[in-house]
């Protein structure tokens, strides 16, 4: 059985799914899923397939050194963006994976929403380039561990219509507490 970073707090409720040494940047896929954390898992499968056609963005806010500045990142509150396509079907291939655990579970499928997707740096794979004067220096890839779950959301309560508690302050609180005669 492999290990989760973490557990989801109902796990009846709950279906995961997790992938090790994709061969992909480690840095886009952070930002993928940065990308879709929070959000319905049909709305995360419909926005990576926009990003595909160039209908949407993946917006980069940590690690943009480098990245264009491109407009359509401006509705998502970031100025830089890119269509990371390697990147993105590896997190769509997970998302299938978590819909057939989901339906496999029993859980309603519009209610699912990802509470939890982590990327991992994996270990680099090795390899050399030949360079001037008879030197080598290493040529390294960055893979990555990526991992998921979604949560099927509850009815939300309302609040009851009882009357609401009277705040106090701290030292209103104290002059209450004092007794009658001092």
């Amino acid at each position: 059985m492999v290990r989760y970073s973490r557990e989801p707090a109902v796990q009846a409720k709950s279906a995961k799914a997790r992938v090790q040494d994709v061969r992909t940047s480690y840095k886009n896929t952070f930002e993928v899923a940065a990308a879709i954390r929070g959000k319905y898992l049909k709305d995360a499968y419909h926005y990576l397939r926009d990003v595909l056609d160039h209908k949407n963005i993946i917006p980069f806010k940590r690690y943009y050194g480098g990245v264009g500045r491109k407009a359509q990142a401006n509705h998502l509150k970031a100025c830089q963006g890119r269509w990371p396509e390697k990147s993105v079907n590896h997190v769509i291939a997970l998302l299938r994976n978590v819909k057939k655990n989901v339906k496999a579970k029993g859980l309603d499928l519009d209610k699912c929403q990802i509470t939890h997707i982590q990327v991992n740096r994996a270990q680099n794979g090795r390899r050399r380039t030949f360079r001037a004067h008879g030197r080598i220096t290493p040529y390294l890839n960055h893979p990555c561990h990526v991992e998921m779950f979604v949560t099927e959301k509850q009815e939300e309560v309302k609040k009851g219509e009882g009357e609401q508690a009277v705040k106090v302050s701290k030292k209103k609180a104290a002059k209450q507490r004092l007794p009658i005669g001092v």
